[in-house]
């Protein structure tokens, strides 16, 4: 089912992708996210089901997950800057080489395998999820945060890994502030900060990358991007979290990490499979 699909194919892309936007609602209202971690497992199914072939179906993944993202990234920093939390040096640091690094994750998708890009998945996702596992915020390698070179460092890694895996770098920057003594909220509130540089330039990025292969990928894709699956997962994940929410709050914080971090480390043996077998 690729650009030339009958209408009946574009209804069952609608109708696969509206039960995904259910499945990434209810998800992320019970564990509190909405990143590629959720997005990108859900469309690789999806887009599996419709035969999309593998050596493109993660870069459509990452792409449509980062576009996605763009409105949940722009609520979530407007609420935090509202509340004065952000560290706004911190962002300003990490700007530039965020950018540079998810330029260059987006050149590299344009080259490389989607192995490349389900490993890369693999590795930060299980990473993620064994610290939810541990459940333990207080882990510090000092007490402040280090100097401006090590800084633009931790950016351009932030860049690029989100870049690679459809994410907008919240999880990643949170626990790096978390390493330096700074507080849960504050993390939070600038992981927050950073989250709405990335999305968009790397949506570009992966629009322009997948913009030769149009013949392999879904209608009305631009490039690695599904204008259909960003249309029918956002708004309906949106109306749906709210549900998964009210069941997260009867369940305790503890439990509640206990399960994201299971519900991860199954997604990434899920890719560590496909990345392996192909």
């Amino acid at each position: 089912m690729l650009q030339s699909a009958s209408a009946g194919d574009i209804a069952f892309l609608l109708t696969t992708l509206v039960a995904g936007g259910v499945l990434t609602g209810l998800i992320a209202g019970l564990f509190g996210v909405g990143g590629g971690g959720v997005i990108v497992p859900v469309l690789y199914e999806v887009f599996g089901m419709i035969g999309v072939d593998t050596s493109v179906r993660m870069q459509l993944c990452v792409g449509t997950s980062l576009a996605i993202i763009i409105p949940t990234a722009m609520t979530s920093h407007r609420a935090h800057v509202a509340k004065g939390a952000v560290l706004p040096g911190v962002v300003r640091t990490w700007r530039v080489p965020a950018i540079v690094g998810i330029l260059t994750g987006s050149a590299i998708a344009a080259v490389a395998p989607g192995r490349v890009l389900q490993i890369a998945f693999v590795l930060v996702v299980g990473l993620l999820g064994l610290k939810s596992l541990i459940g333990r915020n207080d882990m510090t390698v000092a007490d402040h945060l280090p100097g401006p070179g090590a800084m633009r460092g931790y950016g351009f890694f932030i860049g690029l890994a989100s870049s690679l895996v459809g994410i907008s770098g919240g999880g990643i920057s949170t626990n790096i502030l978390l390493l330096y003594g700074v507080s849960i909220h504050a993390a939070v509130a600038t992981s927050a900060g950073i989250g709405i540089i990335i999305p968009i330039p790397g949506v570009i990025g992966y629009a322009i990358a997948g913009w030769p292969h149009l013949s392999q990928l879904p209608p009305l894709s631009i490039g690695y991007v599904s204008v259909i699956g960003f249309l029918c997962i956002a708004p309906v994940a949106a109306f749906v979290a709210p549900y998964g929410a009210r069941l997260a709050h009867r369940m305790s914080r503890r439990h509640l990490e206990i399960a994201f971090g299971v519900f991860l480390m199954v997604i990434a043996a899920r890719f560590l499979y496909a990345a392996v077998h192909g």
